[in-house]
């Protein structure tokens, strides 16, 4: 009876730790990858920790974390159309050839999304978090006072490392923070991107609309003293991230993540810092450092985990310092990404995705236009209020996509590789259709469309990636899949100066490009949809 009884309450235990879409079954939250995929003592103590979050909840700190993580979306979207919006004025002023403008700051994303991503590996998140938003402002806010191209186009590059490493560090910070239960809350996040494309068009209309030469052709002389309000953007947005980084550092306190100190060996620290959460958000954790050490006794010689027994046999010269940074950043971090080949798949199909919708978006701007006016398109008096009316007006419309792509990645029959697949086949077609547009209101009509796909897309994308990442070696992978996207974005601008503008092939091209990366997602082995990323 006594046995039974024991059967009955373990049963009637197990099901009350149930909870939604099985994102946590018998105490143990489901992971997205399968068992031996990884390293076992790190899947172990990874299942641990994700326990650990689940068991506090959805506190204060992460809805916090929320807000100070958006600050890196919004700057990932604001700073790449803000060198758009001022490309009329400068090239007014210093007459110089734009595209060497747009060709810094890509330079400066691609360089940007490449270190800050291994640099969180290496070094951990918590300064890269907060100095990618320090670096952005500075730069920027010195670039309004640029006294020629040069100076502005290199300042541009040096600003956009800052940007480039937001999205690579600051996903990986939320995603390792955040309970399994709410790991939606990632896609959510983008609605903070389209707020930045937002604030770069209110702003920037009154600024550069009342503050700048009058455009004209042939282009008269613009005197800096008539022409101060890309300058004036320039400060305003420089000046907006560095109060963001004061906020992120001096008001908000980051601890390290705890699954990265995991994965460094450094247990009783992230035991710690899970404590020190729960009892920020008014809870109690029941995670101990034994229960860490029993993980190792099980897998013995799996996984060394003890960073200072290892380094008591390193050699602590200078040379032997400088050789043990150099590995830091060599394959050790890559590897694991291609470990298993379901693993490879994986890996090799996000970076396929990032690289393809990478070069489609640009290509498409790249051309569009004149192929519309080549076909007798009608965009209306051309005036800046209509320019400037039509941007904010596509800000606009990104943010309710942002938000419904945090409600389609939950839909059981969906989940994150079908809600990304529909969106981007989606966005493809409504590029199709701007081509059929002869009037501005009918090319608003469709870039409105595709305006409000794009945002779910990339909402998901950026969610889903870092999902798909184990922890101690996520910032490599963010980092390897956005620097294939920033590859491939400058290849656009290189294949429009030697491809007929007018000629409606890239055009075709890019929208093709979008549908096949939407069949693509579909071919991911791993659906995180209800599963604790590890």
């Amino acid at each position: 009876m006594a046995d039974a009884r024991s059967v009955a309450e373990t049963e009637k235990n197990e099901e009350i730790l149930k909870q939604e879409d099985n994102v946590v079954v018998h105490g143990i939250t489901q992971d997205v990858f399968e068992e031996n995929a990884i390293d076992p003592v790190y899947q172990a103590k990874a299942r641990l920790l994700n326990d650990a979050l689940q068991e506090i909840g959805m506190g204060k700190y992460q809805w916090y974390l929320f807000i100070v993580a958006g600050f890196g979306w919004l700057s990932d979207n604001l700073w790449p159309i803000v060198t758009g919006l001022i490309l009329s004025p400068v090239v007014n002023e210093f007459n110089f050839q734009g595209p060497f403008l747009k060709l810094g700051q890509n330079i400066g994303l691609l360089v940007g999304a490449a270190f800050w991503g291994v640099g969180s590996d290496v070094w951990g998140r918590k300064w890269c978090f907060n100095l990618t938003l320090l670096i952005t402002g500075i730069f920027a806010v010195a670039a309004g006072g640029s006294p020629n191209p040069i100076a502005l186009c290199s300042l541009a590059a040096v600003w956009s490392v800052g940007v480039g490493g937001n999205l690579p560090v600051d996903s990986a910070v939320f995603l390792e923070f955040v309970p399994a239960s709410h790991q939606y809350l990632l896609t959510v996040l983008s609605v903070w991107w389209a707020f930045g494309q937002l604030l770069g068009s209110l702003v920037a209309w009154p600024l550069i609309a009342n503050y700048s030469c009058p455009t004209t052709v042939p282009p008269s002389p613009c005197p800096k003293e008539s022409n101060q309000g890309w300058r004036y953007f320039l400060y305003a947005m420089g000046g907006l991230m560095l109060f963001l980084f004061i906020i992120r550092f001096f008001v908000f306190h980051l601890y390290e993540s705890p699954k990265y100190l995991m994965g460094r060996g450094r247990d009783a620290e992230a035991v710690e810092i899970v404590h020190k959460v729960a009892k920020y958000n008014g809870k109690h954790s029941s995670l101990t450092l034994e229960m860490l050490r029993e993980v190792e006794d099980k897998y013995p010689g799996s996984l060394v985990s003890d960073e200072e027994g290892k380094a008591k046999a390193m050699d602590t010269s200078a040379t032997g310092a400088i050789k043990r940074t150099l590995r830091e950043f060599g394959l050790d971090h890559v590897k694991p990404l291609f470990a298993t080949r379901k693993l490879a798949w994986s890996t090799t199909l996000l970076i396929t995705l990032w690289a393809l919708i990478g070069l489609a978006f640009p290509l498409y701007n790249s051309f569009v236009t004149y192929f519309l006016q080549t076909r007798g398109a009608d965009f209306g008096d051309g005036s800046v209020y209509i320019t400037y009316r039509n941007q904010v007006i596509l800000s606009v419309i990104g943010i309710p996509g942002a938000l419904l792509a945090g409600w389609a990645v939950e839909i059981p029959f969906l989940g994150r590789r079908g809600s990304l697949s529909i969106s981007t086949i989606l966005t493809g077609v409504f590029l199709f259709a701007s081509t059929t547009a002869r009037t501005s209101n009918a090319l608003l009509g469709w870039n409105c469309g595709y305006s409000f796909t794009s945002n779910i897309m990339y909402g998901i994308l950026y969610a889903l990636s870092p999902e798909l990442f184990p922890t101690k070696d996520r910032g490599t992978g963010n980092a390897i899949v956005a620097s294939a996207n920033r590859v491939f974005g400058i290849m656009a601008p290189i294949i429009a100066l030697y491809a007929s503008l007018t000629s409606s092939v890239p055009i075709y091209i890019s929208g093709a490009i979008f549908i096949a990366s939407g069949f693509i997602a579909l071919l991911l082995p791993f659906e995180p949809r209800g599963k604790a990323s590890l």
